[in-house]
């Protein structure tokens, strides 16, 4: 189990990673913080042409049903294989 100071230290170590990511990382990035923080999402999916916030709320929405630990867990993990 991941605690506290260890998700909040992964996620200090997101904001400085040697190279930038691909789209694809940086939504599964996004995706496992909101899951780690917040739990499932709530709301309606975003409409019209903002692409980015689309993609964001499907990258979310895809970790419906995963703990909240568990998120967490994989969030560092991913941090980690980015740091290297």
């Amino acid at each position: 189990m991941i605690t506290q100071e260890e998700f909040d230290a992964a996620s200090a170590r997101a904001q400085q990673l040697p190279s930038k990511p691909s789209n694809t990382v940086l939504l599964q990035l996004y995706a496992l913080y909101k899951q780690g923080t917040e739990g499932d999402i709530s709301g309606d999916r975003p409409g019209g042409f903002d692409f980015k916030a689309i993609a964001k709320y499907d990258a979310w929405n895809g970790l419906r049903g995963t703990s909240q630990d568990d998120a967490r867990q994989q969030y560092v993990a991913l941090v980690t294989q980015l740091v290297g």
